[in-house]
């Protein structure tokens, strides 16, 4: 079709190159007069592509159309116009000329919120939804019949450019266009407006835009953030006009710490904290707003509002001087009307409008990638002085502007304060679920309730993968630096190193891990894995390819690795913190972000760590936590079109589940940790100490709660009596403290929860049943807490079920087999489906060998047990599961990356 493009901006720039890919024509492009010198983006791209091009201040003159303006537009034979965004009202002479009318952009849900302030209103109004509409142009105002609608979830802390960004822009360019080929094929429908339910608001000015106290929270909040940013909803402080940005509501029930100031009219006096500016509605709840600005035009950070202009200046350095010089020629170019940049000439008094600070921020993240700025922090440093320190001080790490708000919940426990957060964290802020749904986590020691935790909602599931999508798809993770990537993640390490002891105690009152073996395994492998990978980031590479020539053309042909995109990662309760990290450092590293959902009842670590790698500067997205059900979290992450990869350790029965789901979703990339029964054989020839000590490891360590923990010893005939006799009867089981995991001298602390006390229990009594001989422990013991006691048997027969099946506590199954037959004892070894770990124990290098290779699992230990190490990959074969985990494989090939061949 012959199209006329009627209006403005990037939007209409972008409707505008999208019908040009669909095959239209475009006859004319009729748009504003150019500002300061400067022609808008739909102008622009216009006059590069060599399309006809108008720029009118008018279309009308007292309400008459202007005869040579409209003989303009008709010269052009449009068949269509397209109005994507027009700011000028348009003739009904050119509304109705072409055959097939005029197309409208309107950004809500007709006939809701009529007008040119639509977006705003649909915040003000707290609507739940929000949406665009292509409508047929009529004499009225947005009242034509609907050709075309799309909805979507309007967030509580949307704003308008929230909403914008995520759903008006990107939806409404491709609904327009779409309403485009509707036309073209006839199919294009007219839908008569309702008048139920229809509303007209006027446009917000400033002077309307005062902010009514007498309100609750949230409707304080949908005015601040419905006016965010034009026209900006402003009060009366300190005898002075201030406009509010950036509201947030706060948790029912929070509170807040920091000095008072006095608003006139509010219910009570606002508090000013490190987090910025907590306000009070009429019903005591809060809400937070991040920015003020002044009468003078200066915005600061709320939290500054008593130490505005007090902070010194910074010295820079050469490096960082001559970045500032480099910023000057950047101001220079911008600023076209300025002779030269001074360290007080001002960004807006010289010219400058809202799509130079877009650039400006652009420009920066070019040429320091570490200095991720905010269009806000060009509002609040206006004069490049001010702007040269704000990006220094960025670069150093020394920015505190987007502090981060904690409900935490507190605990003085094993001499120390714990803070611990208990919400949501999506798109780097801890939030509510939906509905404040909420349960509580328990401390398996004494059964006693920790806090209570939020509990995530399908609909937060999906808000965490669109968070994690933006951050990947449009923020600046995946297009770091991958050397600046890798800084962050070991910012990230050197934070948990500082956190260790609290860490630590974390995990021992939510997973009952002892606590000396928390600071060195769950907490200590963690923080290694964490600077492991972020050795990696920056030697991830690809590889050339000699390919056969195709005269007269010459090939290159080379190969690049990159991020796949979000990824999912779903984690058990044995290991908390530590299978975080091995599964969430390789997808950071790689460029990826994360989603990830903690066993539910070992949630609070994972939230710690969320917290830490928000104070580490990942940017919003990369990483969120969402403690819920396997049921409703895991299977929506598995199901989610959205996700790319997911990363599962567990079950082999929920394996299978995810692994149906990922196939059938989007065919997403999978890898599984699963099941064991991992056998380790202790042949004669041993060194009976070490083999019975760590033959006990492998066994009771971490409580028996070890995917790779030998599920069944292989002792040889001659010295079975002797490994049980100094396992049992020297009391090898008996010297294993019992108790409190926090206290020093404790072995084995309580099992994790109590439905896996109860199936240990009943594993062991089916063991009995089936004619095991019960040596020692097998019961639960008689004390608060979820208690059992390592447990031996012996006798134990292939056919049985404790042979087969995985007791993931701490039994410890011993079979007898008979000396010299080597290769029926790896028979019965690998007569199992799972194929997770395995080891032996034999001083004969080459029976090692030989053993060893024949052992069908993704790990083999000889003469020692539990070893891993994150330059290790790790993983099984059969129903363990497939994929690895750690090393350079995992970061740099199996689990994360795309491959793509470019042929050149």
């Amino acid at each position: 079709m012959k199209i006329a493009v009627i209006g403005q901006s990037l939007f209409g720039q972008e409707v505008y190159k999208e019908l040009r890919k669909d095959g239209h024509t475009i006859v004319g492009v009729f748009t504003i007069p150019d500002k300061d010198g400067k022609a808008d983006p739909l102008a622009e791209q216009a006059e590069k592509d060599g399309v006809p091009l108008f720029k009118l201040p008018r279309w009308r003159v007292k309400g008459q159309a202007i005869p040579e303006v409209v003989a303009q537009y008709k010269a052009t034979g449009a068949e269509l116009n397209v109005l994507p965004f027009c700011s000028q009202f348009i003739p009904m002479e050119v509304i109705d000329h072409p055959k097939h009318g005029s197309i409208i952009y309107h950004p809500s849900l007709l006939p809701r919120h009529r007008g040119a302030s639509a977006i705003n209103w649909t915040l003000i109004h707290g609507d739940k939804k929000g949406g665009f509409t292509v409508f047929w142009a009529d004499d009225g105002l947005d009242t034509g019949p609907i050709l075309l609608q799309r909805e979507c979830d309007v967030e509580p802390n949307d704003t308008v450019n929230t909403i914008y960004k995520r759903f008006l822009f990107p939806e409404g360019i491709k609904g327009t266009v779409d309403a485009v080929r509707l036309i073209a094929q006839g199919e294009a429908p007219r839908i008569i407006q309702p008048q139920n339910g229809a509303t007209y608001e006027c446009i917000q000015k400033k002077e309307n835009a005062k902010i009514d106290w007498n309100q609750t929270a949230e409707a304080l909040h949908n005015w601040i953030r419905g006016n965010d940013k034009v026209p900006g909803a402003w009060a009366e402080v300190d005898g002075q006009k201030v406009t509010f940005y950036g509201s947030t509501l706060m948790s029912k029930g929070s509170t807040a710490n920091g000095q008072s100031l006095e608003i006139p009219g509010a219910s009570r006096p606002g508090i000013v904290t490190k987090a910025g500016l907590v306000l009070f509605g009429n019903d005591n709840n809060s809400l937070l707003v991040k920015n003020l600005q002044f009468e003078d035009g200066k915005m600061i950070a709320a939290a500054q509002y008593f130490s505005s202009g007090s902070s010194a200046a910074v010295e820079l350095t050469e490096e960082e001087k001559a970045f500032a010089e480099t910023m000057r020629v950047i101001w220079q170019s911008i600023l076209t009307n300025v002779d030269h940049i001074e360290d007080s000439t001002d960004f807006f008094k010289s010219g400058a409008a809202s799509m130079d600070v877009v650039r400006l921020v652009e420009e920066v993240k070019l040429r320091a990638s570490t200095c991720q700025l905010q269009n806000e922090d060009i509002y609040m440093n206006t004069t490049f002085q001010d702007f040269i320190q704000m990006c220094v001080r960025k670069l150093r790490g020394e920015d505190d502007e987007n502090e981060l708000v904690v409900d935490y919940v507190e605990k003085n426990i094993n001499n120390m304060t714990i803070k611990m957060p208990h919400q949501l964290f999506i798109n780097g802020e801890f939030v509510s679920a939906e509905g404040e749904k909420t349960y509580k986590t328990i401390n398996p020691n004494d059964s006693t309730d920790i806090c209570d935790v939020s509990l995530a909602q399908m609909s937060d599931v999906d808000k965490a993968v669109a968070a994690a999508k933006e951050a990947f798809e449009e923020g600046e993770w995946g297009k770091m630096n991958p050397r600046d990537r890798g800084r962050l993640i070991y910012k990230l390490a050197d934070l948990m190193e500082q956190h260790q002891e609290e860490l630590a105690t974390i995990e021992a009152i939510d997973s009952g891990a002892v606590y000396t073996l928390a600071l060195k395994t769950h907490v200590g492998m963690s923080i290694q894995t964490l600077r492991y990978f972020a050795g990696w980031c920056d030697k991830i590479q690809g590889s050339t390819i000699p390919i056969n020539q195709a005269r007269p053309n010459r090939n290159l042909t080379f190969t690049k690795k990159e991020p796949i995109g979000v990824c999912a990662i779903v984690i058990p309760w044995n290991y908390p913190l530590m299978m975080l990290a091995w599964k969430t450092a390789a997808c950071l590293a790689a460029g990826n972000t994360v989603v990830l959902k903690p066993a539910q009842v070992t949630p609070l670590t994972a939230l710690k760590f969320a917290e830490l790698a928000a104070r580490a500067g990942l940017p919003k997205g990369v990483i969120n936590i969402l403690p819920g059900s396997g049921a409703l979290v895991g299977q929506r992450l598995s199901d989610h079109p959205d996700v790319r990869k997911l990363g599962f350790t567990g079950s082999t029965e929920i394996g299978k589940h995810i692994m149906k789901s990922c196939a059938v979703s989007n065919v997403k990339k999978v890898s599984l940790e699963l099941g064991g029964k991992s056998p380790l054989i202790i042949f004669s020839d041993c060194d009976m100490d070490k083999a019975v000590r760590m033959g006990m490891s492998s066994v009771f360590f971490n409580k028996g709660e070890n995917c790779i923990a030998a599920g069944r010893l292989f002792v040889e005939d001659t010295i079975h009596d002797q490994f049980v006799k100094k396992v049992v009867c020297i009391d090898e089981v008996k010297k294993m403290k019992i108790g409190d995991p926090l206290d020093r001298s404790t072995d084995h602390g309580p099992q994790n929860h109590k439905a896996h006390l109860d199936k240990l229990v009943e594993y062991c009594q089916t063991g009995v049943k089936e004619g095991a001989t019960l040596l020692y422990g097998g019961k639960q013991i008689q004390r608060p807490g979820f208690f059992f006691e390592p447990t031996v048997f012996t006798d134990v027969q292939d056919h049985m079920y404790i042979a087969k099946e995985e007791s993931f506590g701490p039994v410890m199954i011993i079979s007898k087999f008979k000396g010299g037959d080597v290769d029926d004892v790896l028979r019965r070894a690998n007569a199992t489906e799972y194929g997770l770990a395995s080891g032996v124990f034999t001083r004969d290098i080459s029976k090692a060998l030989y053993v060893s290779e024949r052992l069908n699992a993704g790990t083999v230990f000889v003469n020692t047990y539990n070893k891993t190490d994150v330059a290790s990959p790790f993983g099984g074969f059969k129903q363990s599961g497939f994929g690895k985990d750690l090393g350079k494989k995992n970061c740099c090939k199996d689990l994360y990356h795309k491959w793509t061949h470019k042929h050149i």
